[in-house]
């Protein structure tokens, strides 16, 4: 079908309307550029490369362009081909009056993911997460280690369930010594982030492996709009340093060329009686421009390095029998030390006939050490329970597709088909039984993994009318598990060797979408996904049980009630089959059944006066195991009512800021709902004075003191001295009210 969708599409091509938009100030391309021919209101949007497509009218039309953070532009059909059938947009303040729903298939959460972006002061590696909406983190280990994500009534670990990744390179690392798909997103310098492109569910051709409440990715900066140095500094000796700087002068940007480079040190002892010292570095570089008339190429290189010391979780019991304070810690020798370099190659080609051929290469060098200890002395009584996970990973990969846009008769059509390839390969995977952190005691897992996916996949969009669009989509997934055990005494496995195993999964996307104007849009979506698991259990059970199917419906809307009000709402369902999960911090296999999860999410984004926003995000979502009698059927840690929202100011004086929350709810705890996750309502201010070269800022975190626990578990310990094991809460303490203060300097 899709080959006859093509070849029909190449012969009943008729007259168009093709052409380029480029920012005035950069010259670089725009993607999601609203394009209306008027009269008619017929729609079209540009792509990657600033490019787009729509029938043409009679020479009297009028092309009228609008994206957010851009002045609309008006101009005759005429006129615009008469200009090279370029058109120039210019930067001008945020009006939600001309933000418009895109008609591109796929785009629904694109209005709020540039709103947001335009709005929100990003300075950490925190803020950058929550930039999707419903999505929440919380941090167990001081800063260092990847946090903890909740999406849609997943408590997805550290990624296991949500795709992260930095300029279409995987964040989400497979098989690691900590869980599977720990995604350290840290390396991300703040200020570099240009986008972020997110859409929930298993619903994307495109998107695979880890995509099961959703994705998220973050797209750098291809043109910084100058030189930058920030310094911060604040409470509990907490010290920021960050530069910014173009690489290429004036001539350059007449070429489309740009190359900058950035580094980020940040360092802080935090707010933990154990004192943290975190030292963390990350440097940045890229590179973009053509290379050909039709070939536009994207290099970026990153290193990150980071260390600390960690308070870990604590029982309740330990701070109400006064053992140790609210931020206190029993073992003062948890911590860790992590990096990853990368290095990212994309290549944009755009043919004559508006064709579009993606290619992209990347690689990572990536190493771990943590130290944790979440039981203390319920194993060993004498030299307590402290473990150690250890890695050193070599990470490669390739992402290829072609798109074609044709039409049959008057339909519009869109074809993608794409191959990706990825290979993850660990020397001396290690979890330790260990003392003092690098007294190592007993080995209780070591090898080396090697994973490897190839994928395939097809996308076809048939735009029906100016209203109705179909997206239909195919994902075939290839697994390939190694694990060369080299530890004797692991009774996981037969002894020593190489085990293998290979599994696959095949899923089917539909999409339906009714666009009745530029304020409201309709969409359907269902979807099969997978729930991955790791290498380490894929070849000791079971093949068929290492990729459970993930099966998902959403209902939703993009509109625009009135012109300075955008909202996305959406009722959700997504079903989970038996999945396999590898416990890294015990080394042990274990089951679970089925699962299914209902619910709704809401998004609101209001422009109260010229200078004023409000921004709401409320999600809910009911979780339950199926299988399991009733009472005994919650998922542990699963979100129930989260919310987070905010008020912004920005004005031409200079003067901007914003007042934010961000809110969850009590959480069942364990599977009978006898221990619970306390919720949390925490409230952080920042202030700016913005002037052409100069921003002074002060951030203050948990402006009302709250005393709040950013992350809980249900953990069996025993604690030194104890006669017995108990069964109850362990947590990590949220951030006390603290602020920093931040001059920057912008400069030519």
């Amino acid at each position: 079908m899709a080959a006859l969708f093509f070849l029909c599409g190449l012969v009943a091509e008729g007259q168009e309307i093709t052409g380029n938009i480029l920012d005035s100030a950069s010259l670089q391309p725009i993607e999601g550029v609203t394009v209306c021919v008027m009269p008619g209101n017929l729609y079209g949007s540009s792509d990657a490369g600033g490019n787009f497509t729509v029938r043409s009218f009679p020479q009297s039309a009028v092309l009228l362009f609008t994206a957010i953070g851009y002045q609309p532009a008006r101009v005759s059909e005429a006129a615009f081909r008469a200009n090279n059938s370029i058109i120039k947009l210019s930067l001008a303040t945020l009006e939600l009056s001309a933000v418009t729903i895109s008609p591109r298939a796929g785009e629904e959460f694109k209005a709020i993911s540039r709103i947001d972006i335009t709005l929100r002061d990003i300075s950490n590696a925190q803020e950058v997460l929550r930039l999707v909406p419903g999505l929440f983190i919380g941090q167990h280990q001081g800063g260092g280690k990847a946090e903890q994500i909740f999406l849609r009534g997943f408590d997805c670990d550290h990624g296991t369930d949500i795709g992260i990744y930095a300029d279409n390179m995987p964040v989400n690392l497979v098989s690691h010594a900590h869980g599977q798909g720990y995604a350290d997103s840290h390396f991300i310098i703040p200020e570099t982030i240009g986008s972020v492109n997110f859409k929930k569910g298993p619903y994307y051709a495109d998107k695979g492996d880890f995509c099961t409440s959703g994705y998220a990715d973050y797209q750098t900066l291809n043109v910084i709009p100058g030189n930058m140095v920030k310094t911060e500094g604040g409470m509990y000796n907490t010290f920021r340093l960050m530069g910014m700087f173009n690489l290429l002068g004036e001539k350059a940007r007449d070429r489309q060329e740009s190359w900058y480079a950035s580094a980020d040190y940040r360092y802080t002892e935090s707010y933990f009686d154990n004192p943290q010292h975190f030292d963390r570095f990350n440097f940045f570089t890229k590179y973009y421009g053509p290379i050909s008339r039709n070939t536009r190429l994207s290099f970026s290189a990153s290193s990150f390095y980071s260390k600390w010391n960690a308070s870990g979780q604590i029982p309740e019991r330990a701070v109400s029998e006064g053992i140790t304070c609210y931020y206190g810690a029993l073992d003062p020798n948890e911590g860790g030390r992590t990096s990853r370099s990368n290095v990212n190659v994309q290549a944009l080609t755009t043919l004559r006939n508006g064709d579009v051929i993606k290619n992209q290469l990347y690689y990572s060098l990536y190493t771990f050490d943590l130290h944790s200890n979440f039981t203390f002395f319920l194993t060993d009584s004498l030299n307590g329970d402290e473990i150690r996970q250890q890695e050193i990973r070599n990470m490669f990969g390739y992402k290829g597709s072609y798109e074609h846009n044709g039409y049959i008769g008057s339909l519009r059509l869109n074809s993608e088909w794409g191959f990706q390839f990825r290979g993850d390969a660990t020397n001396h995977s290690l979890l330790a039984h260990t003392r003092d952190r690098y007294i190592v005691l007993e080995n209780i897992k070591l090898g080396n993994i090697s994973e490897f996916t190839s994928s395939v996949y097809g996308n076809e969009t048939l735009r029906l009318n100016e209203q109705f669009s179909i997206n239909a989509g195919l994902r075939l997934d290839q697994f390939y598990y190694g694990y060369k055990n080299l530890l004797a005494s692991d009774t996981l496995y037969r002894g020593t060797g190489l085990y293998k195993s290979t599994v696959q999964s095949l899923n089917p996307k539909l999409n339906i979408y009714y666009h009745q104007n530029e304020n409201l849009e309709f969409y359907l979506s269902l979807g099969k996904g997978f729930h991955s698991n790791d290498a380490r259990s894929a070849v000791a059970v079971n093949s068929g049980m290492s990729l459970p199917g993930a099966y998902g419906v959403d209902l939703g809307t993009v509109f625009k009630p009135v012109n300075n009000l955008v909202i996305n709402a959406a009722l959700w369902v997504i079903s989970l089959d038996q999945e396999v999960v590898y416990g890294g911090d015990g080394g042990t296999v274990e089951f679970s059944g089925k699962t299914k999860r209902t619910g709704f999410d809401f998004s609101a984004r209001y422009q109260l006066a010229e200078n004023i926003f409000i921004d709401l995000d409320l999600n809910y979502a009911h979780g339950r195991s199926v299988h399991d009698p009733k009472g005994e059927n919650y998922i542990p840690l699963a979100p129930v009512w989260t919310s987070s929202g905010g008020i912004s100011y920005a004005a031409k004086t200079g003067l901007n800021g914003s007042l934010r929350y961000r809110f969850m709810g009590d959480r069942p705890a364990n599977a009978n709902n006898s221990l619970t996750a306390t919720g949390y309502f925490v409230t952080d201010l920042v202030l700016n004075y913005s002037k052409k070269n100069y921003e002074v800022g002060l951030t203050i975190n948990n402006v009302l003191n709250t005393k709040w626990k950013e992350t809980q578990f249900e953990t069996i310990t025993r604690l030194k001295g104890e006669a017995a094991p108990a069964d109850g809460i362990c947590f990590t303490p949220g951030t006390p009210l603290t602020a920093r203060i931040s001059f920057t300097i912008i400069f030519k």
